[in-house]
């Protein structure tokens, strides 16, 4: 008996994440969290976008420095609305080359998906 499998409607994901000497550094998660400390202003804010705790997103910024080397993210004391945070250079950096490297993946699975996957 032969079936045809409906391969159009078939899609390719792909997990991507960046390894320092063996170390988890980046992955669309802890991206994301960079991106909106950026966005917010705000590790705490960030935190609560994701759902995590504060004391999860921080252990999580600080593995993340820590397997990289370099200080991602720089605090500053504020008044009454509180400490302001964003991006180093170098995180800014960071994230914007692992958004360019993902973009890329992400057209060459298209590409080689639908070679040997044709409709």
């Amino acid at each position: 008996m032969s079936y045809h499998v409906a391969v159009q409607r078939f899609q390719p994901k792909i997990k991507l994440w960046v390894e320092r000497e063996g170390a988890l550094v980046l992955s669309d998660y802890r991206v994301h969290l960079l991106e909106l400390i950026e966005e917010t202003g705000s590790l705490a804010e960030a935190a609560a976008a994701m759902q995590l705790s504060y004391r999860r997103a921080w252990g999580k910024l600080k593995e993340i420095e820590r397997n990289l080397g370099v200080k991602l993210v720089e605090s500053a004391a504020g008044g009454a609305g509180g400490g302001r945070s964003r991006l180093t250079d170098e995180g800014r950096r960071l994230v914007g080359m692992y958004a360019n490297f993902r973009r890329t993946m992400e057209r060459d699975l298209d590409r080689e998906f639908a070679r040997f996957f044709p409709k």
